[in-house]
C-alpha cells in the first residue's frame, strides 16, 4: 500500500516489496526492520513475515490510482535490488513508474552493482530518481561509481546514517545529496564536521544538499530524542531538492 510519509525528502511511500537482509554498516540498526516487526505484531497486511523478504504484486498498481502528482519513495521497507527479487518483478515496478508519468519515484539501494547491471541495457524512466546509500568510505564510496554509470535524469546519494567523515567525494554527475544521523535506541553519533564536509563539497560542486536530521545525537554531542535535536546545521535548514532538473 502507499502511505503518507514522515520522511522529510519525500511525500508518499510505495512498498511492492517488504523485508530485506543486512549487507553493510548502515544496516546495523535498520529502522525498517524495527518497524516491520512492529507491524507484524499489529497484524498489518503485508508484514505477516516480519522483515523476511516478501514480494507483494497486489501493490503494483497503487500509484496509478493516485492522480495528484506525488513524490514516491519506492520500497522504504526493503531494497528493490535485493538479490532475491526476480528481475522480472523489478521490470514490472519500472513499468508502473514509466506509466505513472504524473509522479516522481525515488529508488534508493545499497546494492549498486545490481542497479548498474539492471540498467546496462535498459532506459531509466525520466520520472525515476536513482540513489545509493553512502554511510561510510568502505561500503559507500564505491557505490557512487556504479551510480555514475547510469543515464538517469536524477542521481542521488543518501548519506544516512552518516557514520564517519567521507573525506573527498567525487560528486561528478550527482544531482542531490541527503545527509542524516542515525536515530533509535542504539543510534551511533554523527559528528558535525562530517556533515559540514559533505555540505561544503556539495556547495563547491553545485550539488543540491538536504540535511534530514541529527538523529539520536545532537550537534553538541549529547543524546536525546531526535525531535529535540532537530535538523538545523550551522544555523540553517537545508531543504534543497533537484526539482529544477525534473522540470527540464
Amino acid at each position: 500500500m502507499t502511505a503518507k510519509s514522515k520522511i522529510e525528502w519525500t511525500e508518499q511511500t510505495w512498498n511492492p516489496v517488504t523485508g530485506c537482509t543486512k549487507i553493510s554498516a548502515g544496516c546495523k540498526h535498520c529502522y525498517a526492520e524495527t518497524m516491520a516487526k512492529r507491524l507484524q505484531a499489529m497484524n498489518v497486511k503485508g508484514y505477516e513475515n516480519g522483515f523476511n523478504l516478501s514480494i507483494l504484486p497486489e501493490r503494483l498498481l497503487e500509484p496509478l490510482k493516485r492522480k495528484k502528482p506525488t513524490i514516491y519513495f519506492v520500497n522504504s521497507m526493503s531494497d528493490l535490488f535485493h538479490e532475491n527479487i526476480d528481475e522480472n518483478f523489478i521490470e514490472q515496478v519500472f513499468s508502473i513508474i514509466q506509466e505513472a508519468t504524473q509522479h516522481q519515484f525515488q529508488i534508493l539501494t545499497k546494492r549498486a552493482d545490481r542497479l548498474a547491471l539492471f540498467f546496462k541495457n535498459r532506459v531509466v524512466p525520466n520520472n525515476a530518481w536513482l540513489g545509493v546509500t553512502v554511510e561510510n568510505k568502505e561500503h559507500g564510496l564505491m557505490r557512487i561509481d556504479y551510480l555514475r554509470k547510469i543515464d538517469a535524469k536524477i542521481r542521488f546519494l543518501s548519506c544516512e546514517p552518516l557514520l564517519e567523515d567521507l573525506g573527498n567525494i567525487n560528486l561528478k554527475d550527482i544531482h542531490w545529496v541527503i545527509v542524516g544521523g542515525e536515530s533509535g535506541t542504539n543510534a551511533r553519533p554523527m559528528a558535525i564536521e562530517w556533515a559540514e564536509n559533505v555540505q561544503q563539497q556539495c556547495q563547491n560542486q553545485k550539488v543540491k544538499f538536504f540535511f534530514k536530521q541529527w538523529g539520536g545525537w545532537g550537534a553538541d554531542g549529547k543524546k536525546r530524542p531526535k525531535k529535540e535535536n532537530g535538523r538545523i546545521l550551522n544555523g540553517r535548514i537545508f531543504n534543497e531538492m533537484p526539482l529544477d532538473e525534473v522540470m527540464q
